[in-house]
């Protein structure tokens, strides 16, 4: 799989709450997305991307996963919810502009819940990661 323009596609979020802007790969086990930190966006405070927004992109890298995976199913794209994050290490936080590369790692999938790990890396370095369970319920 190769890069998706159309990430709108893939996840059933929608501005201003979006925090992945492409799906650069996915198999059965990882996915990476990219994100391009935007001064306009809800989470941003003081020119860097929140915490919470740093999960929500784990969490949106995840669901691009699935969407892409409904896809190819010829499915339609379901709606999740975060039910857990675990361990999750915030080392620095990005700013304004600066490009972030997610990937998750699917670490169990069973009925309609997947745990995966998550990892956020800017610049080279690692500035976020956790673990975190996802309950898919109903399809948009």
């Amino acid at each position: 799989m190769s890069k998706t323009e159309n990430i709108f596609s893939l996840i059933p979020q929608r501005p201003p709450f979006v925090m992945i802007d492409e799906l650069l790969y996915s198999d059965d086990k990882i996915t990476r997305t990219c994100f391009r930190v935007q001064e306009d966006n809800v989470l941003v405070s003081n020119s860097k991307l929140l915490e919470a927004g740093l999960v929500e992109n784990i969490a949106q890298t995840a669901a691009a996963r699935a969407g892409h995976a409904a896809q190819l199913d010829n499915q339609p794209v379901a709606i999740g919810y975060i039910g857990a994050v675990n361990n999750l290490k915030v080392f620095s936080l990005p700013k304004v502009l600066d490009e972030l590369e997610t990937e998750i790692i699917v670490v169990n999938q069973v009925f309609n819940v997947t745990i995966i790990s998550g990892e956020i890396r800017c610049k080279g370095e690692t500035i976020a990661q956790c673990e975190m369970k996802i309950f898919i319920t109903q399809t948009i």
